[in-house]
């Protein structure tokens, strides 16, 4: 797989930060040298604007001193609800403190004009530095750690320092979000009944047991993200998908890649790609069937385009019943804060340092990930863990992020010079097994889903595929994040989502297409098993045993794959 190289440091996106940056560390991220020379220069050529905010800062202060100042934090930063932090004097005066100072030093950071990436570097420095000092995250002013203290005779204080010590010891040495204990591999978490039907030294295939007496014809393979496992759409039983789907009459398969290590640090882009195709080719022998359904999900999703490209190429498109792009990102121009990390020099360094362990790790990534929303995923588990000594909660999802993978280093490369030549949006702009790839001459339909509140894929990137794919697209754009939006089980009363009764229009934009959609309430999970019976043909009887003569059971799912540590 190769793929030409480009000199604008602006087309980059969140893969460009989470793959250079998960192999780097967080701190040339968190410390933006370059930028931070490019801030300081363009501040001392307005002093006039850095003397207003100051005295802006001081008169505010002078009026939290005498207590005549109306600053107040937001009724809904959970930071500050405990009523302490307004009934008491001092804590008062200390958050207001907080507060005016971090609107003032966020507002120098708004004031100067600055190129895109070092505007994006510069705030997002500032942000964090903002949000580490907070109040509410000091021992010695967080009201919940006094509380704690008092509530427990000091044992809270003993609990917290275990946690710090215990979670700082290994990676990602960030306060652990979540108790694992009660989560069980095929009995509570990926726990829908199937089996392992094919293994290769990439991937083993799950089939999975249908549920109804009669299965639609066109079965639908999942392709799961490359740097996470599989069973983020098979989570508890009453929040899986995949069961889902099955109860709903699909043939259901799902593939299961391997965790790999040092020895496997040659697969690239060729070797999954060609996975998948294996993978549709056992489906179709399994099923008596001439196409399968494509489903995958965020990275997965990069790896699926690309296969239905090549079967495009190589006159094989009859063979892809129909793609279905779960917040995946094709389009990678500008994907907000985290895109501006990433140059030619960075990509470079994070390709050699996971060309030397042979893999990038998952861990370093889980950090990554949480560093993109510090307040919910770091420093309210610091408060919770550290400061008050509680134990994590048991969730389901937490404890599939925390099951991290490793992704080989010939991948990671691969992946990091799609996205820093954004590839993928212009014919010939990449290569796979050989053949160019040209999304725009892939016409099965499409569905795509994406979060309106995802930080890492940002849903108008997710949109953009509608506009590079060549056929009728369907566009969903879910209220939740990036894996919420997928774990959307009906039920929840909570749960909405946009959508349009027609296909997407080609040349409608992001925000044209949603100032026209209609909200609907309910999971999205109804309206994709209605789309997908359309495309799925005629009812049959279900298959009274897993496999085929060809692809004889293994062993029960969820296999042995996902198991690797």
């Amino acid at each position: 797989m190769t793929t030409p190289r480009t000199q604008n440091a602006d087309v980059s996106a969140p893969l460009d930060m989470l793959l250079t940056q998960g192999s780097l560390g967080m701190r040339s991220r968190a410390v933006p040298f370059r930028s931070t020379i490019a801030f300081g220069t363009a501040l001392a050529k307005r002093p006039r604007r850095v003397a207003a905010r100051a005295g802006t800062l001081t008169a505010e202060l002078g009026r939290i001193a005498v207590g005549g100042s109306k600053v107040a934090p937001s009724s809904r930063d959970k930071r500050f609800a405990d009523p302490a932090w307004s009934e008491n004097p001092a804590l008062r005066r200390i958050v207001q403190t907080y507060l005016a100072a971090a609107a003032c030093a966020e507002g120098l950071a708004q004031d100067v004009p600055m190129e895109w990436q070092d505007a994006e570097r510069v705030r997002f420095a500032v942000s964090g530095i903002v949000e580490a000092l907070a109040p509410s995250n000091n021992p010695l002013t967080s009201p919940l750690a006094w509380k704690a203290a008092i509530d427990t005779g000091g044992l809270s204080i003993a609990r917290g320092l275990r946690n710090a010590v215990s979670d700082l010891a290994t990676a990602p040495r960030i306060p652990k979000m979540v108790d694992t204990s009660s989560f069980t591999l095929g009995e509570n978490l990926g726990a829908s009944e199937g089996a392992v039907v094919l293994r290769t030294p990439v991937f083993e295939l799950i089939q999975y047991t249908p549920k109804t007496e009669t299965v639609r014809t066109e079965p639908l393979l999942v392709v799961p993200p490359s740097i996470n496992k599989y069973y983020v759409l098979d989570l508890s039983p009453d929040r899986s998908m995949i069961r889902h789907l099955v109860e709903s009459g699909q043939q259901v398969f799902v593939m299961s890649w391997r965790n790999p290590d040092a020895r496997h640090s040659k697969w690239g882009v060729d070797v999954y790609v060609q996975s998948i195709l294996d993978a549709m080719a056992a489906v179709r022998t399994i099923t008596d069937t001439t196409s399968t359904h494509l489903m995958a999900a965020c990275s997965g999703g990069i790896l699926a385009s690309m296969t239905s490209s090549y079967l495009e190429q190589t006159g094989r498109i009859d063979e892809l019943a129909s793609l279905t792009l779960l917040v995946t990102v094709l389009d990678q121009s500008r994907g907000g804060t985290t895109s501006a990390f990433v140059d030619e020099s960075v990509a470079a360094a994070a390709v050699a340092a996971s060309r030397r362990k042979g893999y990038l790790d998952g861990k370093q990534l889980a950090e990554i990930f949480a560093w993109l929303r510090p307040n919910d995923l770091v420093w309210n588990y610091v408060v919770s863990n550290w400061l008050q000594g509680k134990q994590p909660p048991a969730f389901d999802i937490l404890a599939w992020n925390a099951d991290t993978t490793r992704m080989a280093a010939r991948l990671h490369a691969d992946f990091l010079s799609i996205a820093m030549s954004n590839g993928l949006t212009r014919p010939g702009g990449t290569t796979v097994l050989g053949n160019e790839v040209d999304l725009q001459k892939v016409t099965v339909d499409s569905y795509v889903v994406a979060g309106v509140a995802d930080h890492l894929c940002r849903w108008q990137n997710c949109y953009q595929s509608t506009q590079m794919l060549g056929g009728s697209s369907r566009f969903i754009l879910s209220t939740n994040g990036h894996i919420a939006a997928l774990v959307n089980p009906p039920g929840n009363p909570k749960s909405s989502y946009l959508a349009q009764d027609d296909a997407v229009k080609p040349s409608t934009s992001a925000e044209e297409w949603q100032a026209g959609a209609e909200q609907k309430q309910g999971s999205w999970w109804p309206d994709y098993v209605a789309w997908l019976t359309e495309r799925s043909g005629e009812q049959k009887g279900a298959p009274a045993e897993l496999g085929s003569e060809v692809h004889k059971v293994l062993e029960a799912a969820p296999g042995s794959y996902v198991l690797d540590a």
